[in-house]
This record gives structure tokens, C-alpha cells and sequence, in this order.
């Protein structure tokens, strides 16, 4: 059993699968959830060849009951939850105007309800003081883009995090919002990575460097962009 754990949602792959191995290689014990059994299995024998005691779980951030289960199971494994953070969330290709709209309840439901679902399941297991509830936005979150709904998503998540923090700091649970800029990470696959970017790394150990805070220091925005990135 750990000293301390966390649950991680749409941790198989890029940004969340580089938050996992991090909080393991810092000792956590560790849940991390997927849409992708296939994906999941793969990224549990990753992270489990790295020494983790790890549980991976199928679930849909937007959905309730997977995320009360996964959740209840995290706790039943690990003793207990100290870190729930909301790393699920996709975009889909084209803006307001010419994009598919049939494919947007789903980025808005995964992006935006999920991290609510999350804060929701998470506070009744979550230490107080001393929890910890971090969200991963986007600086698309803090600017303009033109005819981005995703970007509409990460305004959201960007309030979500501050509504939460006001309901929650009084207990002694943190809020952070970690915002990065462009990332190399499957996320670019449909509009084609910028020229300027950073890995997975940079972004895990700041979920890091945040998840290593004492109980009295409650960091609760972090702007990670790649030296390059303008906007």
C-alpha cells in the first residue's frame, strides 16, 4: 500500500500516460482510466514494467456511474484517493462553421462534464486538507480562437477549476488548473502539430512539481506554453 495515490482519467496514452509514469516514478500508487481496453491494457503493462502498482479501468470520463465505480474501485485498491486529476478530453476537427456538430455533445460532454463528474465522485474520498484536485486545461482556455468550440471547452474547464477551488479551499482540498500550450501528443493528428512544442515531460513533471506542494501551499493556475508558442 502507498503513502499516497491518484486517480488519473484518460490516462492510456500521451499527456496522461506521461502524468501516470511520473506520479509513479514519485512513489503514488496510481488508477488510470480509458475509453480503449486495447489502449488500456497496453498502457497498464507500460506502466506496471516500470514497477507501479497500477490499476487501469474502462470508463467514460462523461459518464456518472463509470466514473463513481472507478473512483470506488481507485479507493478499494489503493486505501484510499489524495490526487483526482481530470487529464480526459479530445477536440474534433473544423470550427463553428464548418465543423460536424454530430461530433461535438461528445467533446463537450468528455471536456467539460468530466472534470465536474470527476470533482464530484473524488471529494468524499479526498483528504481534507491535504486533497488535491488538479484539471488540465488549455491556453486555448484563455484566448480567442476563431470558431473553436474546443476552445469554448477549456473557457469552461478554466471557470469549472476557480468555481471548485471557491467551494473547496475552506476544507483544506487544492484546486489547480495546469494550462499548456502545444504538446506533442496524438491531440495534433487531425490539425497537424505546430511548429513549436513540448513533450509530454515537461507537462508531467508540473502536475508533478504541483502534486509535491505542502499542504499550505495551494498552487491554483500554471500556464505552460513551449518557448515559440505566441498565443
Amino acid at each position: 500500500m502507498h503513502a499516497r495515490s491518484a486517480l488519473v482519467t484518460g490516462g492510456t496514452t500521451g499527456l496522461g500516460l506521461a502524468i501516470a509514469h511520473r506520479l509513479v516514478r514519485m512513489g503514488l500508487g496510481v488508477t488510470v482510466t480509458g475509453r480503449d481496453r486495447s489502449k488500456l491494457t497496453s498502457a497498464v503493462a507500460e506502466l506496471e514494467g516500470a514497477g507501479a502498482s497500477v490499476l487501469g479501468t474502462v470508463a467514460d470520463a462523461a459518464d456518472w456511474e463509470d466514473t463513481e465505480r472507478v473512483v470506488a474501485d481507485h479507493v478499494e485498491r489503493h486505501g484510499g484517493l489524495d490526487v483526482a486529476i481530470a487529464n480526459a478530453g479530445f477536440t474534433t476537427a473544423g470550427d463553428l462553421v464548418d465543423g460536424d456538430p454530430l461530433h461535438w455533445r461528445s467533446m463537450v460532454l468528455t471536456n467539460v462534464l468530466g472534470p465536474a463528474l470527476l470533482i464530484k465522485a473524488a471529494v468524499p474520498h479526498l483528504p481534507a486538507p491535504g486533497g488535491q484536485i488538479i484539471l488540465v486545461g488549455s491556453v486555448a482556455g484563455r484566448v480567442g480562437r476563431t470558431g473553436s468550440l474546443y476552445g469554448v471547452t477549456k473557457h469552461a474547464v478554466a471557470a469549472l477549476g476557480e468555481n471548485a477551488r471557491l467551494q473547496l479551499t475552506a476544507s483544506g482540498i487544492r484546486v489547480a488548473l495546469v494550462e499548456p500550450g502545444v504538446v506533442d501528443t496524438p491531440f495534433w493528428d487531425i490539425t497537424g502539430m505546430p511548429p513549436a512544442a513540448l513533450g509530454t515531460e515537461a507537462i508531467a513533471a508540473t502536475v508533478a512539481w504541483i502534486v509535491e506542494q505542502p499542504h499550505q501551499v495551494d498552487v491554483n493556475e500554471v500556464v505552460v506554453r513551449p518557448t515559440g508558442q505566441l498565443t
